[in-house]
């Protein structure tokens, strides 16, 4: 119930950044039309912090929020490579290639990437190749009805040099660049980090329960 932050951004009325318009199924749904408030999440699905916020705001808040406060405000999930985790980057152009070939099941996939977030962690992924882990992400992508053939062919990087250029990357690089010039902009480094309007809000925590989202809610969505 996220989305994430696109190139090209827009200005809404309030003069925040929107979503790149080509873009649009990023947004939640039933926020979808929200233009009053914001709150952004940025999160890694392979921090154990980001995954308790996922599921609290994914199954608690959001529920929440559309029967006490309809379209009042959007719910946004900025990914956040964490690089000392090298499988972090990986895990992260997955979700972008899914937004490429099936922005529907965008949540979705980032659902399963927190739930087998173990899968990629450090120990599980140190013997593989960068292409055999992409080939296990597109199995998850697989899992959940989006075509892996797809998803994986975004990801694959050749063992060939194209002219003079050896590092080639993938498809989805310069997603990735944006996404990491956007969080180094707004100096982002924890996971989950919470911007409230524009604002870091270092009080809100991945360990609230749905009671303390209701108290922070009802002093701060107007």
């Amino acid at each position: 119930m996220f989305t994430i932050l696109a190139r090209g951004a827009a200005v809404s009325q309030r003069g925040q950044k929107r979503l790149q318009p080509s873009l649009p199924s990023q947004l939640d749904a039933p926020f979808s039309n929200a233009t009053v408030q914001r709150l952004a999440l940025r999160a890694a699905p392979q921090s154990r912090f980001s995954a308790k916020l996922f599921k609290r705001v994914n199954e608690d808040v959001i529920p929440y929020l559309e029967a006490s406060k309809p379209k009042q405000v959007e719910i946004i999930f900025r990914q956040l490579v964490q690089p000392w985790h090298p499988s972090s980057t990986l895990v992260h152009e997955s979700a972008l290639a899914v937004e490429k070939t099936s922005p529907e099941k965008f949540w979705e996939y980032s659902q399963a990437l927190f739930t087998h977030q173990r899968e990629y962690f450090d120990v599980n992924v140190v013997n593989e190749t960068r292409n055999q882990t992409y080939q296990r992400l597109a199995e998850l992508a697989g899992s959940v009805g989006i075509d892996k053939e797809a998803v994986y062919k975004l990801l694959f990087v050749a063992d060939k040099p194209d002219g003079d250029a050896y590092n080639i990357g993938n498809q989805v690089t310069n997603d990735l660049k944006f996404m990491t010039k956007a969080a180094r902009q707004v100096s982002a480094h924890v996971t989950p980090t919470v911007f409230f309007d524009g604002v870091m809000d270092n009080s809100i925590s991945s360990g609230w329960t749905l009671e303390q989202w209701k108290e922070w809610i009802e002093k701060n969505i107007v």
